[in-house]
C-alpha cells in the first residue's frame, strides 16, 4: 500500500475510533458494572460477558505476555541508540526507526489519556479496585507494536524465512492475545473493539509516514 492509501486507512480508522468512543457514551448506557459503574451498549456487553465468564488465569497469562511487545520496543530502541552512537547524530538514525520511536510515544500517550479520562470501567474488580477499561491497554499495546515487528522484518531482513517467521509470530501472537483478552472477561467487548480501531489507525499513519520518507529519499537520489 502506498502513502496515500496508508494515510486514508489511518485517518479512517481513527475517525471510526472517535465515533465508536462517542457511541459508547450515549448508546444503551446502564449501571451494569461493579459498584453500579456505567457502560455503553450495556445489553450486548453484558450478554457477551455472561457468555465468556471470567478466567483470571487467562487474564494473568495475557498480562505477563504483555511484556513481549515491550521487549520488541526495547529491541528497536537499542537499534536506534546504536545507530545514534555510531553515526554521532540523532538525525542520521534511519528515518523509519526515528519515526518508530515517535509512534511508540503516541501509543503511550493514547494509553495515558484514557487512563486519566476513563470512558468506562472493567466488568470485574481488580485487586478490589475499579480500573479504567477503555480501550483495552494490553490489546492496544499488542496490536500497535507487533505489526511493527513484521514491518521492520520485511524492510531489514534479507532472508525470506526470517521475514516469514516474523510475520507468522506477530500474527499468531496478536490473535492469541486479542482472543485471550476478550474471553478472559476482564474487559467489555467494546473495549477490545475500540483498541482494534485505535491501534489500526496509529499503525497505518506510521506506515504512511515511512512511505513519505522513502519517497523523499528516492527523489533525492535522482
Amino acid at each position: 500500500m502506498k502513502q496515500k492509501g496508508w494515510l486514508w486507512a489511518g485517518t479512517g480508522s481513527l475517525a471510526v475510533f472517535a465515533l465508536w468512543t462517542i457511541l459508547i457514551q450515549y448508546v444503551d448506557v446502564q449501571p451494569v458494572g461493579p459498584r453500579a459503574s456505567k457502560v455503553g451498549f450495556a445489553a450486548w456487553n453484558v450478554w457477551f460477558h455472561h457468555l465468556t465468564g471470567v478466567n483470571m488465569t487467562l487474564y494473568t497469562v495475557t498480562d505477563w505476555l504483555g511484556l513481549v511487545p515491550i521487549l520488541v520496543c526495547g529491541c528497536f530502541g537499542i537499534t536506534g541508540l546504536t545507530q545514534w552512537i555510531r553515526r554521532k547524530k540523532l538525525l542520521r538514525v534511519d528515518p523509519d526507526i526515528l519515526m518508530l520511536g515517535i509512534y511508540y510515544l503516541l501509543v503511550i500517550a493514547g494509553y495515558l489519556l484514557f487512563e486519566m479520562v476513563p470512558v468506562n470501567y472493567r466488568p470485574v474488580l481488580i485487586g478490589g479496585y475499579l480500573e479504567a477499561s477503555y480501550p483495552s491497554s494490553t490489546t492496544l499495546l499488542v496490536l500497535s507494536v507487533m505489526p511493527t515487528l513484521r514491518f521492520q522484518a520485511d524492510r531489514r531482513c534479507r532472508k525470506r524465512t526470517t521475514r516469514n517467521l516474523a510475520a507468522a509470530f506477530a500474527a499468531l501472537f496478536s490473535l492469541f492475545m486479542v482472543i485471550g483478552r476478550l474471553v478472559s472477561g476482564v474487559h467489555w467487548a467494546t473495549d477490545i473493539i475500540g483498541s482494534v480501531f485505535l491501534s489500526s489507525g496509529l499503525f497505518a499513519l506510521y506506515c504512511a509516514a515511512v512511505a513519505y520518507a522513502d519517497r523523499k529519499k528516492n527523489e533525492a537520489r535522482l
